[in-house]
């Protein structure tokens, strides 16, 4: 394998096929799939990611903000694309493009239905979402009635889906607070079917729900941070594959001489004699500040190497001394033999916040 010469992320689309299919395996074989892109596909490419996804039949996608469907769009995705956060500002923007949005409260609603009017557009597919105990976004179940007469009575809007969001279906000591809220989505679902002639989908699982409570998956399951390769479960990490693999170089190497400092703020002093190693990566990066000061490691031919002193905006250093390396040999930050989780965890954060905050100025090479 040819060793990168610069800070690189490398994507995997062989590693996203085997999570897609390890998931898919957990399934239903008449369960529907729905992707989760949103976020640069979770600090990758979305674009590339997306069209991986639907190249492997995936049936749906799912954003988070109207501006990342479009360039899905823009790029040829025409895999359903469904957005859950739209903003009413981008309602036309939504429709020209043929996304989907989430509708999660009455005035969303009328909103859009405006919109739909103006354009004299007839049964667009919407999505309704539904809090039932995540308490963000989403419709109570006290206005069912109510809002299913304000869609039966128009005809511009069909149903396309209804879901909800798990809050700790990776927490299996909540156990009791996921089963109150699959409970409360069944009967969301069963006065819904009494009130539309139609069946629309209806999803509620995550990936930690695919993997801890299958029996809810109903026609649809969303997994996002799965397809990236984690789960929150360290055994089933060890069956998915990381998608991303940050990796740079060593920029020059350094002796510390004993009460010598090191960085910014001399937030290392040398107390023996040290040989650092600085890399071309820092917190514009996406590696921030609390991932110095000892705490994170990085993999330097294959040995462990902690981030010593203050991370810079463009550059870490890290102590070498007992590592047998010179200038310009590879780093691993994390990817397959040291997993963002890992890395996350040494900064208490976890995998969703380090891979969302890789900068777009780190080069993306996609391997097939």
């Amino acid at each position: 394998m040819t060793k990168t010469k610069e800070t690189v992320l490398e994507i995997s689309l062989a590693a996203l096929e085997h999570n897609y299919h390890f998931l898919k395996a957990k399934l239903n074989p008449k369960t529907k799939f729905l992707g989760v892109v949103k976020a640069f596909a979770y600090g990758s490419d979305a674009c590339k990611i997306a069209k991986k996804l639907s190249g492997l039949g995936i049936d749906y996608l799912a954003v988070a903000y109207t501006k990342e469907g479009v360039e899905l769009r823009n790029a040829g995705i025409t895999t359903p694309i469904l957005v859950l956060h739209p903003q009413a500002s981008n309602f036309k923007t939504i429709i020209d493009n043929h996304l989907e949005p989430s509708l999660y409260s009455i005035s969303i609603l009328t909103e859009f239905q405006k919109v739909l009017k103006e354009k004299k557009i007839q049964e667009y597919p919407i999505h309704i979402k539904f809090n039932t105990g995540l308490n963000r976004l989403g419709f109570s179940d006290s206005v069912i009635s109510v809002l299913l007469a304000k869609i039966n009575a128009c005809s511009s809007l069909k149903i396309k889906s209804v879901f909800s969001h798990l809050a700790a279906s990776d927490d299996l000591e909540d156990e009791e607070f996921t089963n109150k809220q699959i409970k409360a989505f069944l009967s969301i679902k069963t006065k819904v079917d009494s009130e539309i002639d139609y069946q629309p989908m209806y999803h509620l699982l995550n990936t930690s729900g695919i993997l801890n409570y299958p029996e809810a998956q109903f026609n649809m399951v969303r997994s996002g941070i799965g397809l990236y390769g984690y789960s929150n479960s360290p055994a089933i990490d060890k069956k998915l594959k990381p998608v991303a693999t940050l990796k740079t170089i060593i920029s020059q190497k350094h002796t510390l001489q004993k009460g010598e400092s090191l960085g910014y703020n001399r937030a290392f002093i040398a107390t023996n004699e040290t040989i650092t190693a600085t890399l071309p990566i820092g917190h514009a990066d996406g590696i921030g500040r609390q991932y110095g000061q000892g705490r994170s490691f990085v993999l330097v031919n294959g040995k462990k190497a902690p981030i010593i002193g203050n991370v810079c905006m463009d550059m870490i250093m890290i102590d070498v001394t007992k590592i047998d390396c010179n200038e310009g040999d590879e780093v691993l930050i994390f990817g397959l033999d040291s997993s963002a989780e890992e890395f996350a965890n040494t900064a208490n954060t976890i995998s969703y916040e380090l891979l969302t905050s890789i900068s777009s100025r780190v080069k993306r090479e996609i391997k097939p």
